[in-house]
């Protein structure tokens, strides 16, 4: 199985881009989605209260099942049921569910509505997904465990074992699933069994998993989203490498014979938590995602994988090792890859030349004469059509950008990106702008004085 993970706690898809995509996910290798619903999942009843305004309709579920259905992905879910719960622990409803009062990021294992809260989710969940072989159930990075009150009591009977803890709320889920959705195997996140012993450290995490009795095992790596909180583009070079590395654990997998390797999930995370900004757009990691596909597949990237990847993505030529893409690209938000890189590598830098390094702008129409309404004319028009073009030409491409992310986002994601990563930068060129228009009408025109007597 190679898994294409769909985080959708950010930037969550509008309906039709599935449609457009899936197609294109199939096409490049995947033959599943590992889905991250959070607060876009059409939850109903006393759970309603978790859905963002724009959370997909029933009916919206059912038409991106079918995408993923003829399109040949499985559709496996994910729901956190420990750690990583913001989009729950946040609302005043559930924040008596918290580890620890103040924060909204883990889950408290020992309260009495804890787990009839996770069965309720589960619940509504699976039973939108009956097609589904395997359901994810996280438990990735539990924040603060053992630090809340009924924790510390629970570890002061038990010898302090924090492992027996996690393990105790884990049996409880999987309890669960195994009796209420038996024919649904059961993947999460590693790295709190990382921290657990058994009798001593093995030689590698696989054997440790080999001799704790786990069946089977899958692998992660990340296509987008894991560089930095907010990466704007995706680094299609260090991800290449990335699964190369990936590859070669694959190929080493012979070396336990009593685990068996099933697949691999190639995340993009949209935000590192609930709270935090958003990661590069997945139209923008679309290419690395292809090249890291390529890469589980052959063990290399040659020249002609890049040359069948340029192809299907409609563009010129691809380099991975330089993180280059020529050409426009033919691909399903194609136009937002091309403009975002634009904005990436052009308007920082563009704004600060005009705001801060044209010696005659900073000298002619600083802060000073903005904000005393002043300034000499004759040297205003000089840079008037650098101020001005600058102003257009950037005012233009946003335009343009913001049309293409409206076609695929909602207007929470919009408004998001571009607070995040236009507006810092065409503010101040917007009121630069705004206040060379409005002074240089008010100093160009001649003074009448009246002279009594004459």
């Amino acid at each position: 199985m190679k898994l294409v993970h769909l985080d959708l706690k950010g930037a969550a898809p509008k309906v039709t881009y599935y449609e457009q995509i899936f197609p294109l996910l199939s096409k490049l290798g995947a033959n599943g989605l590992l889905i991250e619903y959070e607060d876009m999942f059409p939850f109903t009843g006393e759970l309603a209260v978790l859905k963002s305004p724009y959370a997909y309709s029933e009916d919206d579920l059912k038409k991106i099942l079918h995408y993923a259905k003829i399109n040949n992905l499985e559709v496996v879910p994910l729901v956190q049921t420990f750690g990583h719960m913001e989009y729950i622990l946040k609302h005043d409803k559930y924040k008596g569910l918290r580890e620890v009062d103040r924060y909204p990021n883990s889950l408290n294992p020992h309260h009495s509505e804890t787990l009839p809260l996770m069965k309720m989710i589960l619940t509504q969940v699976l039973d939108k997904h009956p097609s589904s072989n395997w359901v994810h159930i996280g438990s990735d990075e539990v924040y603060h465990l053992g630090e809340g009150q009924d924790s510390k009591s629970w570890l002061n009977i038990n010898k302090g074992d924090l492992g027996k803890m996690f393990l105790g709320h884990l049996k409880a889920v999987v309890n669960f699933l195994h009796s209420q959705f038996p024919q649904k195997k059961q993947l999460m996140w590693d790295d709190m069994l990382r921290k657990l012993s058994i009798e001593s450290i093995q030689e590698s995490y696989i054997a440790k998993y080999e001799k704790s009795g786990f069946k089977d095992i899958w692998f992660a790596s990340a296509f987008k989203g894991a560089s930095t909180p907010t990466q704007i583009w995706t680094p299609m070079d260090l991800h290449m490498r990335n699964h190369l590395e990936w590859k070669k654990v694959i190929n080493s997998m012979s070396k336990f014979p009593k685990i068996h390797y099933s697949g691999i999930a190639l995340t993009g995370w949209q935000r590192y938590d609930h709270y935090s900004a958003l990661c590069e757009l997945l139209p923008v990691g679309i290419p690395s995602l292809a090249v890291c596909l390529r890469t589980l597949k052959t063990g290399k990237i040659t020249e002609e994988d890049k040359k069948d990847i340029s192809h299907i993505l409609g563009f010129s030529n691809i380099n991975p090792e330089k993180n280059t893409c020529e050409g426009n690209g033919a691909f399903p938000g194609a136009e937002i890859y091309t403009m975002v890189k634009k904005v990436k590598s052009e308007l920082k830098p563009k704004v600060r030349e005009i705001t801060e390094g044209d010696s005659d702008i900073n000298g002619w129409f600083s802060r000073y004469h903005r904000s005393h309404r002043f300034g000499n004319p004759h040297k205003m028009e000089q840079f008037s059509a650098k101020i001005l073009k600058a102003h257009e030409e950037w005012e233009s491409l946003i335009e343009a950008l913001r049309s293409q992310l409206d076609a695929i986002y909602f207007p929470d994601t919009v408004e998001e990106w571009m607070e995040q990563n236009v507006n810092p930068w065409m503010d101040p060129l917007r009121e630069l702008a705004k206040d060379f228009q409005d002074i240089l009408p008010l100093n160009a025109k001649p003074k009448v004085l009246s002279q009594k007597g004459k």
